[in-house]
């Protein structure tokens, strides 16, 4: 995994937003009302993330109060700032990192996105010290390690693992049509046939926001090229004019053409939400999905919703991994330290992991704190073959993915492989 990590090509100095105060973007009252008072700016730690919705602030917050159990002393400011896959909260973020205004600490994706933009713009903090201190260095799996070091140090401490490539599915609806769960393209295909031949939507996608298709056509991609070509893929070892890369393409296409009518005015949630009414069958997502059925929707795992493997990635793992460093410039270096020590300890992911709906990014975790789903998937990601996502910065750098959100957009809508091969070919020459 260490091959697909490439040099960083300026992404910081695109993203530029009008700054809004940060203070109005917190969502948590409980968290906000500990930096008032005497505290200064200076002696609050600010966590900053994109953890707004459902789910994911509620292991924010456990996180938080585990953290004031053991350090009350130090006031905290939950700085999250809302919007899907933290389009908003970056853009808030590279405003601040260029005045020279870092939060104390900061949600980043382990991979590309880390290390190809703040590390090599110098603006994190090495935390080799804190993983020596702490006695992590076999408490998280070495290709996850990886993911936050560049040039043989640690920048970053990884909260979780999300698996992208999971199919979702409505038991009953497959259970009243004689649907099995697909493992194959082939056996996806004709599932949607059956379903669509019964009047229910095969294939529930809200890409309202842009990498929500990305996030289905890189499930494709895997699938399509196995977890060893899809990372050649950002090594430049192979190109995306590959035939395998047609082929990958137009098994999104033929995805797609079961899809919502209404999947561009809906968001992630949505298409879930649709996949939990019965009203679709089945939708590719994240494993915050399961955060989101458990913890808002009050479904039941294996009775009212099941999964499996995107088609074609059986033993494989999409990795995605929310990870939080030490930023150069803040005041308090020793106070985030600790805040970093809580959320990479046992009880931290523990406490953090079951409610976001993904697992804990260490080896050592309790297992009993888990579900079914949680379960299942620590065992996976101990033998699967392991493929950084495309779609949450970890393959590539951010410029890269980018113009394949825009690349896809076009293609959801016109459906021309070839215009979109050529489309991504020209976009991998930020790959280099």
């Amino acid at each position: 995994m260490k091959g697909t990590l490439k040099k960083f090509t300026g992404w910081i100095l695109v993203l530029v937003l009008a700054l809004v105060p940060l203070s109005a973007c917190s969502n948590s009252g409980e968290t906000n009302s500990s930096s008032e008072g005497s505290a200064s700016k200076e002696e609050t730690l600010d966590i900053f993330s994109w953890w707004t919705g459902a789910g994911e602030e509620d292991g924010l917050n456990a996180l938080i109060d585990l953290f004031k159990e053991e350090y009350p002393d130090i006031e905290v400011e939950n700085a999250a700032v809302a919007g899907g896959a933290g389009t908003n909260a970056k853009a808030v973020l590279a405003s601040r990192m260029q005045g020279d205004d870092p939060p104390a600490t900061f949600q980043v994706h382990g991979g590309s996105e880390l290390n190809d933009g703040w590390v090599v713009a110098d603006k994190m903090e090495t935390l080799n010290d804190l993983y020596e201190s702490e006695g992590w260095g076999d408490k998280f799996p070495e290709d996850l390690i990886d993911l936050v070091s560049k040039d043989g140090d640690i920048y970053s401490v990884p909260v979780n693992i999300h698996r992208g490539n999971v199919l979702w599915y409505n038991t009953s609806v497959f259970e009243e049509n004689g649907v099995e769960p697909p493992a194959t393209f082939d056996e996806f295909f004709a599932a949607a046939d059956q379903l669509q031949e019964a009047g229910v939507t095969p294939l529930a996608l809200g890409d309202k926001e842009p990498w929500t298709a990305t996030h289905l056509f890189e499930t494709a991609l895997l699938g399509t090229l196995g977890a060893d070509d899809y990372k050649k893929l950002f090594t430049g070892e192979m190109s995306f004019s590959d035939p395998k890369v047609k082929e990958a393409a137009e098994n999104f296409k033929k995805m797609l053409s079961y899809v919502n009518e209404d999947h561009s005015s809906r968001n992630w949630q949505d298409a879930s939400q649709l996949v939990a009414d019965g009203e679709a069958a089945m939708n590719v997502m994240g494993d915050w999905a399961k955060g989101y059925f458990v913890n808002d929707l009050n479904l039941k795992v294996k009775e009212d919703f099941g999964w499996v493997a995107t088609p074609g990635t059986d033993s494989m793992f999409m990795v995605i991994t929310d990870t939080f460093g030490l930023p150069k410039g803040v005041s308090n270096p020793e106070d985030v330290k600790k805040f970093l020590s809580v959320l990479g300890s046992v009880e931290g992911q523990d406490a953090f992991n079951p409610l976001k709906g993904s697992i804990p990014a260490r080896v050592d975790a309790d297992l009993s704190n888990y579900d079914e789903y949680g379960k299942e998937t620590i065992e996976d990601f101990k033998n699967a073959s392991l493929a950084p996502s495309l779609a949450h910065g970890s393959a590539a750098p951010e410029g890269f993915v980018t113009k394949v959100n825009q690349a896809i957009n076009i293609f959801v809508t016109q459906q021309d492989a070839d215009q979109f091969i050529s489309s991504l070919e020209d976009a991998s020459g930020d790959l280099k």
